[in-house]
């Protein structure tokens, strides 16, 4: 949070640090929020990024800092010099999405034994070199299942001991003005030496957006010019089977003719030529796009293309994704709404500036929790009133 030249002590700014940074959702979040509270304002500015994608790294360097672009290092984790990483810039606060490939419900669920899963312990190695003043760790919700639940409280046990009050949340984004049901755990630490507590922000101002995907898609209508918006080719066999499926059902929901049939054994998809239901948030918009899972118009017999699927993830149309389609649909899938990473950095900031807003009780009970503020509960009308008579409150699981 250390000052620019120049900068007037009514301004205060945190440097951001970001490891598996994405394409730039977070990012893009956090350079939105913005809280001014009696003349000062608090912001978060962009310090460096990692990515070991070569595409993901170009379009984080194109959209969040086009002036900066050596301070993307576009390497892979487990061979990353923090030193090197401090000599760009020091920084307040650290992001890391680490990777959920083993950890989602669409896969393997390989967890804390798959490629991906110790990927985590990078995240806690950064928060104890850099020591920033908060962090934002996100992951998916099949975090908290796997491995039978275990390495959940692993990690959280060691993001606390590294010195950290943590408050972990199962946000759901459509309740946050986003237009897709996608579920991610958010973990929100604060350094323990400061006297700020972070409360989850609650979905109640957000109640009355309409986050239905027709609405996201079509309004405004998308420019004809706009980038990454090219049509998939549909082979004739799924542009027949799609004329089967209506609005909100999937391969195996709709009715079809046995020859457009998927013959399919064990668990079934849902997500498989699923179309969209256009007065409701979309489904969760995921990396891949093989065997039916490139996300369906609702009235179109045919795939979104990667603007709508942006969209859907509430990038602007004027943030240019780069690479080939392909990688551009896994860049976009894989990433941080940016409309609900700014809700909750904005929660971040007026925690910071003692600012009250509309809170919620945390969802996940915190490990090694002393402060029963944050501690998991019933989501009350009021917390503040809560608060004020907790110690009538059982907080237990």
């Amino acid at each position: 949070m250390a000052k620019k030249k120049g900068e007037s002590s009514k301004e205060t700014t945190f440097k951001l640090g970001e490891l598996f940074c994405g394409p730039g959702g977070l990012a893009l979040g956090a350079k939105n929020a913005k809280v001014t509270v009696d003349g000062k304002s608090y912001s978060i500015s962009h310090a460096w990024a990692t990515d070991y994608d070569k595409d993901t790294c170009e379009t984080y360097r194109h959209n969040i800092c086009p002036d900066n672009p050596s301070s993307v290092v576009c390497q892979d984790i487990r061979k990353l010099s923090f030193q090197n990483l401090l000599k760009i810039s020091p920084i307040d606060a650290l992001a890391f999405g680490f990777p959920c490939n083993d950890f989602s419900v669409v896969g393997e669920q390989k967890g804390i034994d798959g490629v991906y899963g110790p990927l985590y312990s990078y995240g806690v190695k950064a928060l104890k070199f850099f020591k920033p003043k908060w962090f934002l760790a996100e992951n998916v919700g099949g975090l908290r299942n796997s491995n039978d639940g275990k390495i959940f409280g692993t990690i959280l046990k060691d993001l606390t001991e590294a010195g950290y009050k943590v408050v972990p949340h199962l946000y759901q984004f459509q309740k946050y003005g986003v237009p897709q049901a996608r579920h991610r755990i958010i973990i929100i630490g604060v350094r323990k030496d400061l006297d700020v507590t972070f409360y989850v922000p609650s979905p109640n101002p957000y109640s009355k957006l309409d986050v239905s995907c027709r609405n996201a898609i079509e309004n405004p209508p998308i420019p004809t010019d706009a980038t990454n918006n090219q049509l998939t080719s549909q082979s004739e066999q799924v542009i027949k089977r799609l004329k089967h499926i209506k609005p909100g059902e999937n391969v195996f929901t709709a009715v079809l003719p046995p020859h457009l049939q998927l013959n399919v054994k064990g668990a079934k998809i849902s997500q498989i030529y699923r179309r969209l239901d256009p007065v409701r948030p979309a489904y969760t918009v995921t990396g891949s796009g093989g065997g039916g899972t490139h996300v369906y118009h609702w009235k179109e017999n045919r795939a979104l293309t990667n603007r709508e699927r942006a969209r859907l993830q509430t990038f602007p149309d004027d943030f240019v994704f780069q690479g080939s389609k392909e990688s551009v649909r896994k860049q976009i899938g894989m990433a941080v709404p940016a409309a609900g990473a700014k809700v909750i950095f904005q929660a971040v900031l007026k925690s910071f500036a003692k600012k009250d807003y509309e809170k919620i009780f945390q969802n996940i009970k915190s490990p090694l929790s002393t402060n029963p503020d944050t501690s998991y509960a019933p989501e009350p009308k009021q917390i503040n009133l809560a608060i004020e008579k907790r110690k009538k409150y059982a907080f237990a699981r």
